[in-house]
């Protein structure tokens, strides 16, 4: 009877059911849009799995590399120019750069820019940008490859100070794409590749600094695919491709704890699967590729067995 009497006495209350009734159905209509999309993208994920994206050009491009001095920094430079790509090269090491840049032009015909900048100083890297748009003009391509450490510097040189390793793998990437993204998002042209060991996935033996920088690189990427959407700018690509060291020879020996699991292949062919990444404008990707999903896997599964995992793939490396 109470009850009765007061939706009488209170004529707002019918309104406000009505209300609650209305959010409540939007709320279970939102629910199902997800759950009916997030099957989609299940499905459409296994489609590309088997089915991948056709190669995109890489013609009138200019791509940026940093640290195209050695290693993959180098090969991706190289291959780049074979694809027809206007390459300039930066690296700390003058002398390595310019073997790079002689490199390129014994092998193709590719237009090749040689700069030598520590890019751990912002000023440093304000100016390198301000010259390179003078004398080159609009860069499309950003490949960062300086945090990536070599498979015996892992092993047999003590960690680098936390200030070096965070301004070197993050600082100056930040710096870098302060000074390139606004000019890709004005073209609404543009990608930013970023590199990172597999320290960006899992705790590396007595290299604390490098695994928080490299977890913080997973994050920018992260971060500014997340503002490309939010902007809705979808001429602008990301791709996030982790390194797993001990996969890239460089002129050592080395033993690993799963050798048929893991293999090894050389700076070369990681730079051609890096590329292949790239030009399929693939979010994220992995060398090898199947590290990829593991990187995932252990993002799902509970700690200990995660825990359990990485002591099962701990590469136990050892230097012949």
């Amino acid at each position: 009877m109470a009850s009765v009497l007061s939706s009488i006495l209170n004529p707002m209350l019918p309104f406000q059911m009505l209300l609650k009734l209305y959010s409540l159905c939007v709320l279970v209509v939102d629910i199902i849009w997800v759950y009916l999309n997030t099957i989609y993208a299940i499905i459409g994920s296994v489609y590309g799995f088997f089915n991948p994206p056709q190669l995109k050009s890489l013609d009138d491009e200019t791509a940026l590399v940093i640290g195209a001095g050695r290693g993959v920094g180098q090969s991706i430079a190289l291959q780049l120019a074979e694809l027809g790509v206007v390459v300039i090269c930066v690296d700390i090491n003058e002398k390595n750069n310019r073997n790079t840049v002689k490199l390129i032009k014994h092998k193709s015909t590719s237009a090749v820019h040689s700069y030598t900048c520590d890019i751990t100083k912002k000023d440093n890297v304000v100016d390198l940008s301000k010259k390179i748009e003078k004398e080159v003009g609009f860069v499309s391509m950003l490949f960062y490859c300086c945090g990536i450490p070599s498979p015996r510097s892992l092993v047999t040189q003590p960690p680098q100070d936390i200030h070096v390793t965070l301004d070197l793998t993050l600082t100056s990437y930040f710096w870098l794409i302060d000074q390139y993204m606004p000019q890709m998002k004005a073209k609404n042209h543009g990608h930013i590749v970023a590199l990172t060991s597999v320290a960006g996935l899992s705790y590396l033996k007595d290299q604390m600094p490098l695994s928080v920088a490299q977890f913080a690189v997973q994050g920018l990427a992260e971060s500014l695919m997340e503002d490309l959407r939010v902007n809705k700018v979808n001429g602008v690509h990301v791709t996030l491709t982790h390194i797993y060291p001990f996969i890239v020879e460089e002129n050592s020996q080395l033993r690993l704890k799963i050798s048929s699991f893991f293999g090894s292949i050389t700076p070369e062919k990681a730079a051609a699967s890096i590329l292949d990444s790239v030009r399929r404008n693939y979010p994220e990707a992995s060398i090898p590729k199947h590290f990829l999903y593991l990187g995932h896997l252990l993002r799902i599964l509970p700690r200990k067995a995660t825990v359990l995992i990485r002591d099962l793939l701990d590469t136990g490396v050892d230097f012949a």
